[in-house]
Parts: C-alpha cells; sequence; structure tokens
C-alpha cells in the first residue's frame, strides 16, 4: 500500500552539536502536517517529542535530551509519511564542569554541589572537590605492592592535594604503563592548567565586549559635546562648562543606571533568597511534613528526616535555620509525648509495645520508656485482677437477690450466655473433669459463682503475664531497640538498667502471684487469709463451705495456670507459692470430701428397705461400700501428685486429720447399723419387704403381717454385722491403701473393734428376746399340777413344759433360719446353753429324788441333750 506523502527528510539542525537540553531548529522536507501529524522525534537515539514544537512542514523546534550516543541522526517519524530519514547529524557535547570555588561570567546551578555536601555517606569536604585525574590522560594502574612504595617515598603521599605530594609516587602507582607520548600530551594538558586563571580573565573581557563599546560610544560623544562647547567660550570658562558637562553627565547616567541597579539588586537579593529556599527547602517543608506524617502514623519517616535534620542543623548559627529547627525539635517532643501515652496505653499488643519503645529510643526520648511500659503493664495486670474479683462478688449479690424474688428458678432452664466468656469444650475435655463430662456451659450457671471467678481470673493472668514476661526478656537482651539505638551505646545502657532492675521485676511477678493467690484463697479458702487480708481478696458470701467436686474443679483450674506459666520458665521459685496453694486445696478437698460423705453415710439409714436377700443381707453394706468407693474415686485427681507437686499426706496433721475422719466416716455406719436394729417399730417402714422366693417360707408371717419385729430387726443387723467383718471393711481398707491413705491399719482396727461391740450387744440383746421366755417357762412347766419328785408316777414320756421348750427352741431355729443360714449355730447355742443351764439350776435345788422321779428326770434330760445335740457346746453339756 502507498504512502500519500513522501517520508520525512531532515536537510539541516543549527546549532549541530551542544550539551543536553540545548535548543535546537531542525529543517528538512515532509516534516508533517501539523502537530497532531507529528508522533516520534529521536536525537541521538533519545526521544525528544515531548520537547518538540512544530512550526511548519520544514520546521521543528525541540530541546536535546540524555543522548545514549555522543553523535547520531535526527529521525523525524509522521502519520502520514512513516519513519523518516536525515542526511545531517548532531553532536552531543559532556558539559563542562564548574568547580564552586571556579569563576564564572554566567549563572550555575548549584543544586548538585548542595547533594554532595549534604550527602552523609560521602563526606567529601569542598575543598577537595577536584578532577580525580590531573593529567587528563587514561590512568593504568599497576601492580606495584603499596608496602614497597612506602618504603621507596618514606613521609610522602600520592594523593594530589596531600601537602606531602611525591609526582614520582603518583606516575608510578598511575601510569606505570603509560607511553612517552602520552606523558607528553599530560604536560599540555598541565600547562594549559597552570594558564586557565589568565585566559579565564581574557574570556569576561570577551564575553563582556558589548559593554565595553556601549561606554565607549557614551564617552565618545561626551568628548564631541565638549569640542563644541570649546569653539565658542575662552579657556577659563571651559573649564568651568567642562566640570558642569560631566557633572550632568554623571547625574544622568545616575539616574540612567539608579533603576537598573536597583532591580539588579533586588533581581540579586530575589535569585538569593530562592536559592536558599530551593538549596534547603528540606529543612523549610520539615515542620509540616512532621506533621502530616504523624497524623499518617508513618513514625519511621519522621524519625529518619529527623535524623538527617539534625545531622545537618544541629549545630548551625544561622539564624533561619535556628528558627525552623527549633519548630521541628517542638514537633518531635509533641512526637515523645504522643509515643510515650501510646507506649503506656493498655491493653496493648507486645508488638505494639515494642514498635514505640524502638521509636522512642530514636528519638532519644528521656528517661527509660521500656521500664516504664513494664511498670505500666504490670499495674494493670494488678488491676484486672481486682476488678475481676469485684465484677463477680457484684454478679452474686445480684444472683442472690433474684434467687430470693424467684424462689422457684430451676437453673437447668436459664441457659443464657457466660457472662466470663466461653471456653472451648476441647479444654473441658482436656481437664477430664467428672462432673462436666456430658454438659455443656450451663454448668456454669449451678457452679457457685467462686469457682466461676477462679477460672476466669487464672484465664486473664495466663492470657496477660506471658507478653508481661517476654517483654522484659526483650529488654534484659536489648532487642526492643534498633540499630540507632546499638550505634549510639543506648542498648547497652539499658542492658545494664535490666541488670540493675532485676530485682524490681523480680517483686512485680512475686506481688502478681501473691494476688493471684490470695484472690483464689480468697475465693475457695476464705478461713485461710488473715482478717484485713479477707477484707481486700474476699467479700464473698459463704452460706456454706464448697463441696469436693468444686473445689476438684478449682484445683485442675490452678492447675493449668501452673502449667502455663511453667512453660514461660519463670523461675521455680516464684511459682511455689502456686504449689502451695494447690497443696492446701487438696488437703482442704479432701477433708471436705470425707465430711460430706460422713454425712452421706449417717443418711443410709433412710434407705433401708430391709429387703433380704438368699444370706440374709439387705442393700445397705453394699451402698456403704459404693458410697465410699465412689468419695475415693472422686478424690483420684487430688490424690495423684503432678510434676512439681508433694504428696498431700507429707504433713503429720493431715494424716492424722483423715484417718479421724475415716475413722468417722466407719464408726458413723456402725451407729447407722444399731439405730435401724433398736427403732421402734412404728418407725419403720417395711411395705417394701420381701423374701428370696428360693428360701424355704418359714417366715410367713413376715408377708402376712408386712411389719417386722424387734428380734428380727436384729437379726438381720447381726447379719449385716457379720458381712461388714468378712468382707466390707477388708474391702475398704484395700481401697484406702490403693489411694494412698496413711494409717490403714488403725481405721481398720478401730472399726472391727467397734463392729464386735455393736454385733455383741445386738446379739445379746436377741438372746435375752428369745431365750428368757423359754427359760422361764421351765419352772412353772416342771412343777405344773403339784407335780413333785418324790412321789411320782411312773414315767411315760417327756412332759408338756419340756415339749412347749423345745418347740419355741424350733421356732428360734425357723425364725434365724429364715434370715440367716450362718446365724443359727450361734444363736442356737446360746439358746441351748440359756435352757441347760436353767434346767441343770432347777434339777440341783431338788432337795432328793424317787426312784420314779430320778427316772422321770433323768428321761427329760436325755430327751433334751438328743434333741439339741447338734447345738451342744461344752458348758450346755
Amino acid at each position: 500500500m502507498s504512502r500519500a506523502r513522501q517520508p520525512p527528510l531532515v536537510t539541516g539542525i543549527s546549532p549541530n552539536e551542544g550539551i543536553s537540553w540545548t535548543k535546537v531548529t531542525i529543517r528538512g522536507e515532509n516534516l508533517g502536517t501539523g502537530p497532531t501529524d507529528l508522533i516520534g522525534l529521536t536525537i541521538c537515539g533519545h526521544n525528544c517529542l515531548l520537547t518538540a514544537e512544530w512550526m511548519s512542514a520544514s520546521k521543528i523546534v525541540c530541546r536535546v535530551g540524555q543522548a545514549k550516543n555522543d553523535k547520531g541522526d535526527i529521525i523525524v517519524t509522521t502519520k502520514s509519511g512513516g519513519k523518516g530519514t536525515s542526511t545531517v547529524s548532531f553532536k552531543l557535547l559532556k558539559p563542562e564542569k564548574i568547580g564552586i570555588l571556579d569563576q564564572s561570567a554566567v549563572w550555575v546551578d548549584e543544586m548538585n554541589y548542595y547533594d554532595m555536601r549534604t550527602d552523609r555517606n560521602k563526606g567529601i569536604p569542598p575543598l577537595s572537590l577536584r578532577p580525580a585525574n590531573p593529567l587528563g590522560i587514561e590512568i593504568d594502574k599497576g601492580r606495584f605492592p603499596q608496602k614497597d612504595l612506602e618504603s621507596l617515598f618514606p613521609g610522602m603521599s600520592a594523593d594530589f592535594t596531600s601537602e606531602n605530594f611525591s609526582a614520582a609516587w603518583y606516575l608510578i602507582e598511575n601510569h606505570s604503563t603509560t607511553s612517552f607520548d602520552q606523558l607528553k600530551t599530560a604536560v599540555v594538558n598541565l600547562k594549559k592548567q597552570a594558564n586557565k586563571k589568565n585566559e579565564g580573565s581574557l574570556a569576561y573581557v570577551k564575553g563582556g565586549l558589548s559593554t565595553f563599546f556601549e561606554a565607549q560610544d557614551a564617552l565618545s560623544a561626551i568628548h564631541q559635546k565638549l569640542e563644541a562647547d570649546g569653539t565658542e567660550k575662552v579657556e577659563g570658562s571651559m573649564t568651568q562648562k567642562l566640570e558642569n558637562v560631566l557633572n550632568r553627565a554623571s547625574n544622568t547616567a545616575d539616574t540612567l543606571f539608579q533603576e537598573v541597579l536597583g532591580r539588579k539588586d533586588k533581581a540579586d537579593s530575589t535569585r538569593n533568597a530562592l536559592n536558599v529556599l530551593q538549596r534547603f527547602k528540606f529543612l523549610f517543608n520539615l515542620p509540616l511534613n512532621i506533621e502530616r506524617n504523624i497524623q499518617k502514623g508513618d513514625y519511621d519517616v519522621v524519625i529518619n528526616d529527623y535524623e538527617k535534620a539534625k545531622s545537618l542543623f544541629g549545630k548551625t548559627e544561622v539564624q533561619v535555620f535556628k528558627k525552623y529547627y527549633a519548630e521541628v525539635e517542638t514537633r518531635i517532643e509533641a512526637l515523645r509525648e504522643l509515643l510515650l501515652d501510646k507506649l503506656l496505653e493498655t491493653p496493648s499488643t507486645l508488638h505494639d509495645q515494642k514498635r514505640y519503645i524502638r521509636y522512642l529510643s530514636d528519638l532519644h526520648a528521656p528517661g527509660d520508656p521500656a521500664w516504664q511500659c513494664i511498670g505500666a503493664q504490670h499495674q494493670w495486670i494488678l488491676q484486672l485482677m481486682h476488678n475481676c474479683k469485684e465484677s463477680y462478688v457484684k454478679e452474686q449479690k445480684g444472683k442472690d437477690i433474684a434467687l430470693l424474688h424467684s424462689p422457684m428458678l430451676d437453673l437447668d432452664s436459664d441457659v443464657r450466655p457466660s457472662p466470663i466468656g466461653h471456653l472451648s469444650q476441647t479444654a473441658s475435655l482436656k481437664r477430664g473433669s467428672s462432673f462436666q463430662s456430658g454438659r455443656d456451659d450451663a454448668w456454669r450457671y449451678k457452679a457457685p459463682q467462686q469457682v466461676v471467678f477462679v477460672e476466669k481470673l487464672t484465664k486473664l493472668v495466663v492470657s496477660q503475664l506471658p507478653n508481661f514476661w517476654k517483654l522484659w526478656v526483650s529488654y534484659v537482651n536489648g532487642s526492643l531497640f534498633s540499630e540507632t539505638a546499638e550505634k549510639s551505646g543506648q542498648m547497652e545502657r539499658s542492658k545494664k538498667n535490666a541488670r540493675q532492675r532485676q530485682n524490681d521485676f523480680k517483686k512485680m511477678i512475686q506481688e502478681v502471684m501473691h494476688s493471684l493467690v490470695k484472690l483464689i484463697r480468697g475465693a475457695l479458702l476464705p478461713f485461710s487469709l488473715r482478717e484485713g487480708e479477707l477484707r481486700q481478696y474476699g467479700g464473698w458470701e459463704m452460706k456454706s463451705e464448697l463441696s469436693g467436686q468444686w473445689l476438684t474443679h478449682g484445683i485442675q483450674t490452678v492447675r493449668l495456670s501452673s502449667e502455663s506459666l511453667t512453660a514461660l520458665e519463670i523461675p521455680n521459685d516464684m511459682l511455689q507459692i502456686i504449689q502451695d496453694l494447690i497443696l492446701d486445696l487438696r488437703v482442704r478437698c479432701i477433708i471436705v470430701t470425707l465430711q460430706h460423705t460422713a454425712e452421706d453415710i449417717k443418711r443410709l439409714a433412710e434407705k433401708e428397705d430391709w429387703v433380704v436377700d438368699n444370706e440374709g443381707l439387705t442393700s445397705l453394706p453394699s451402698q456403704f461400700e459404693q458410697c465410699i468407693i465412689h468419695s475415693l474415686q472422686s478424690l483420684k485427681t487430688v490424690l495423684d501428685c503432678k510434676p512439681g507437686e508433694a504428696s498431700v499426706f507429707q504433713q503429720q496433721k493431715t494424716q492424722e486429720d483423715v484417718c479421724q475422719l475415716s475413722i468417722g466416716i466407719m464408726q458413723g455406719f456402725i451407729d447407722c447399723l444399731e439405730q435401724l436394729s433398736t427403732k421402734p417399730d412404728g418407725d419403720i417402714d417395711t411395705s417394701h419387704l420381701s423374701v428370696d422366693v428360693s428360701s424355704p417360707d418359714l417366715f410367713g408371717s413376715i408377708h402376712e403381717e408386712s411389719s417386722l419385729s424387734s428380734e428380727q430387726r436384729l437379726l438381720i443387723a447381726l447379719s449385716n454385722c457379720r458381712y461388714l467383718e468378712c468382707h466390707t471393711f477388708l474391702n475398704i481398707a484395700e481401697h484406702f491403701e490403693k489411694h494412698g491413705f496413711q494409717g490403714v491399719d488403725k481405721i481398720t482396727q478401730v472399726s472391727m473393734e467397734s463392729l464386735k461391740e455393736l454385733d455383741q450387744r445386738l446379739f445379746e440383746m436377741y438372746i435375752e428376746f428369745k431365750a428368757d421366755p423359754i427359760v422361764g417357762s421351765l419352772e412353772p412347766g416342771i412343777y405344773a399340777g403339784y407335780f413333785d419328785w418324790k412321789d411320782c408316777l411312773v414315767p411315760t414320756g417327756v412332759r408338756n413344759y419340756l415339749k412347749e421348750a423345745l418347740v419355741n427352741i424350733i421356732a428360734v431355729h425357723a425364725e434365724v433360719f429364715t434370715i440367716s443360714k450362718d446365724l443359727v449355730p450361734r444363736v442356737m447355742s446360746r439358746v441351748v446353753e440359756a435352757v441347760s443351764e436353767e434346767l441343770s439350776r432347777l434339777m440341783q435345788c431338788v432337795s432328793s429324788f424317787s426312784k420314779n422321779g430320778a427316772l422321770q428326770a433323768k428321761l427329760e434330760i436325755c430327751a433334751l441333750r438328743d434333741t439339741v445335740a447338734i447345738y451342744l457346746t461344752p458348758e450346755s453339756k
């Protein structure tokens, strides 16, 4: 496809050489139909389109940019003609640098020299801004060892700015392989530099030729005027007029140049002011920049700017700079106060605290901000703990009032959001609380307020103390501070301060631990605090002491917090007070649990239903054993020692108290048995009485009358006593030993003695009930019908009194056999013994027997002996 127009052609450029940003005029053909048609312009490979001004199809004006090449073509590109060509080229000249101490007839931009002076990394003094290559030829570094050169030229230097400059050293070091022709060129260059001063003066004259020509013309005009006047006057008056003309000329010159000179002075002062503003705009803009960056929170930028300003203007004597630098210091002081307020603000994260401490360190804040932060954090933790206690005490009182107004309140149906925050179920499961299994957060509303408070308090301390401890560790090892602080020696000072304040921090930790322990004691063990401490750390309304299960929950909570604090690597001596608290809680939990167990044992009498099994036992011994086993199982986590904990039985007093309580539990059950066996008939509920169907129904009267006689209750109690002695008490002793109880032998011995005493009393009571009527009926039966041993008929058999006694003995046997087969020998032996003893006494009281009487007596004695032969004892025989 052919183009509508020919490609652009550049045929000329004026000037054809110059430095960067030189304004040039480009001439040629087909340079575009208008400004919008021009789409490209490059000079020496650099794009100059941004500065191009299209004048016509044959002329474009632009400025040369920072070209990539020293010499190159001028290429114009248009929409209508495409990319063009060039028949000419442009040569880019390197600008000649003018030193800050060199003379110049033109205005020099001094920004570059200002930047070099304020560059802290370079640190080059202005007087040393001289050419690095004074000879003007290529430098070729030799390989001569520095030590050899120093030995060849002692006390000299290769630095041409030094007073001890050695030309030979410089040439050996920098031009050891340079050719002779190059060295001759270097000589020519040095001569040019030596003559540069004179050439510079001549350049000023050349640059100001127009001024000289104007002055010459003015003087010539004056001279001609004087000559014209001189032809008309005499010589004397010519001198006077010449003076007048000169005065008028001087006045005219003053008038003409006064305004020009004034404008020049004003322009110079304005230029100087603008130059100062431009050169030092960093300082003049700094106060406003500080304000803006503070509002945006860019504190790092503020600190960097302040450090730069301090290094440049901190010791300035210029009044304007002093004024502005004072403004900077004022704003920095306000920033220090702001950062300190933010640092001491609570709550805050450890990251923010470290950040603000680093900022204050870089700003050289007075005092020790890190220690101030530690102190503020310490006070805040203490305040949180006491506020927590106060809120829960008030909540407890509010609940009590609510309960008074609604006595039928059902806690199970009142499941509200937890006031102390929801604990994850995993945490609850990890604790393994037996009373929490299968329950949701509703247990909190059944739990006493003290228990919920202890859980919240320990959670609060465990969440806050790690940051507090890590802040101290960072303070000790110096990791709070930045490199600026390290360079200024502030880190070393901080480490020294930390070493001096170790005792103070230790006291802070101890104060937190003491407050934690005393607040927990005030809630769970109020009697362990003194009266003054109780007012400060207590305040709970204790209607009744906490039960063992809630104390167990409290122990698990404190144990978990202790493990968390130990993981922080806090020294053990600071945590010992928590271990002492856990030990006291464990001991108290055991005591309270055993006391409650004793009360439960006493109430077992109400649960006796008198239902007898095959062995003559009721459910009472089993209930008693299960009650104690359940109690000991609930104490398992309390009795077990966690790492770092001591045994609860290490103290003699605890051993004695637990032993006495255990004996009290056993004695309480023995008293319960005695109470049941001696209770009046009207106080016994036998509506559920039954006898095992497999046993012979010889005790049918129980079913018929649905009531138990005193003798039957005694028999059941005796049967239970026998089982307790042979099995239950021994099993319980094994459980005591299994759980680490001390003095189990004593507990068993005392309990067995009490049980045997009760058994003997009940047995004697039963024998008295049964044997006395039989024994009492013997004497009246023997002598019934005026019977006389001296005068009696021939015996025809045993008499009725003996038959009646045997029937009564059989009845006793049946009654005992129905309750317990094992009791039969013991009871029957005593009954037979009593009957034998009474019969023996009656026979011994007879003064004499007739033959028939003796035969009758022997018959009856032998009949009794043979009937009860299996129950005879040596005494009854």
